[in-house]
């Protein structure tokens, strides 16, 4: 990054030259693990790409959301999880039943074939088209399928390239374009009251369990024609008043906790945080800062109680909450 603002304009001029001449060609991701929330890939490209990247969905995003839901809430302006989970708190409290489900392997799953024929349905500039097609190609995964699906052959994982990697602004961008059809279908099915989406995971609400059980087996078959499939375990069907969970909170009817492990997660970072302070690793000041984002986020949930245990030993969190 430091090296390329060094010469900014520069080497925006080689950019710009290089995209008008098609000659632009993505440099190699440096990708690493990261074990929270869970255990993902994460593929960080390099600092002129990532300016691609922000300058093409700049240009592509506004006229591409105007066909996103409402209630599709990742990775959009505006949006985001905790406006999500108001809302799943609001329908859980209208509603008596909810059936909750994520895609396994969602963004290693993409079928890249699947999605460019989107893109080329709602792209018109053979250009924009064309640089898509590049950093599609760039991040394709041609290893073993991961799911297997009707008339596929041992040849249809090298002839149907997937995936999009987890670290790109474009892939979070194409992640909500490729369901914003599924999306629209699932939404207008009868008997459901409300449906939203949180990047690959979704919940649909109703007040009787017959049309989520209907749903769930439109929603396996129009997965299927975009080779996605439903997480097993992850997919269910609940009684609202029993509580569910979303975006690391647990609602309840008359309260939203914050769910167990990402509590205890939390405790053991704002000891971790408390231990850099001791030794002089981490600032006061920046730690501070720290736990009031934490704090922030707990204050979506009924936590007050929560968040004054939490914050009470810890000098620089004084007057927290």
């Amino acid at each position: 990054m430091l090296s390329f603002n060094a010469r900014l304009e520069e080497n925006l001029f080689t950019l710009q030259q290089e995209l008008r001449s098609f000659t632009y060609s993505p440099g190699s991701y440096r990708q690493f693990e990261i074990f929270e929330p869970k255990r993902r890939l994460i593929s960080a490209a390099p600092y002129r790409d990532r300016v691609v990247h922000h300058a093409l969905c700049a240009a592509i995003g506004p006229p591409l959301e105007r066909a996103f839901l409402p209630t599709s809430y990742a990775n959009r302006r505006g949006y985001g999880s905790h406006r999500a989970l108001r809302r799943f708190v609001r329908e859980c409290r209208r509603h008596k039943w909810v059936f909750q489900a994520d895609l396994r392997l969602y963004f290693p799953s993409v079928d890249l074939t699947i999605l460019r024929a989107q893109l080329a349905e709602r792209i018109a500039c053979p250009g924009t088209l064309w640089l898509l097609d590049r950093l599609l190609a760039n991040g394709a995964n041609l290893g073993p399928a991961i799911d297997g699906f009707p008339g596929d052959t041992l040849l249809t994982p090298l002839e149907r390239p997937r995936g999009l990697p987890i670290g790109n602004l474009t892939s979070q961008f194409l992640a909500n374009l490729h369901l914003a059809r599924f999306d629209h279908t699932i939404a207008a099915l009868p008997g459901i009251a409300a449906y939203l989406r949180y990047v690959d995971d979704f919940a649909l609400f109703a007040d009787a369990p017959e049309p989520l059980r209907q749903a769930r087996e439109v929603i396996g078959a129009e997965l299927a024609e975009l080779r996605l499939r439903l997480h097993p375990i992850k997919s269910q069907l609940r009684c609202t008043r029993h509580g569910a969970s979303f975006v690391g909170f647990h609602v309840l009817p008359q309260r939203v906790r914050v769910r167990n492990h990402n509590l205890l997660k939390g405790r053991r970072r704002l000891k971790a945080l408390a231990r850099d302070v001791a030794a002089g690793h981490c600032s006061p000041e920046v730690a501070r800062i720290r736990v009031i984002s934490w704090n922030a986020h707990l204050a979506h949930g009924t936590t007050w109680r929560l968040r004054r245990r939490l914050f009470r030993d810890l000098p620089f969190a004084a007057g927290l909450p």
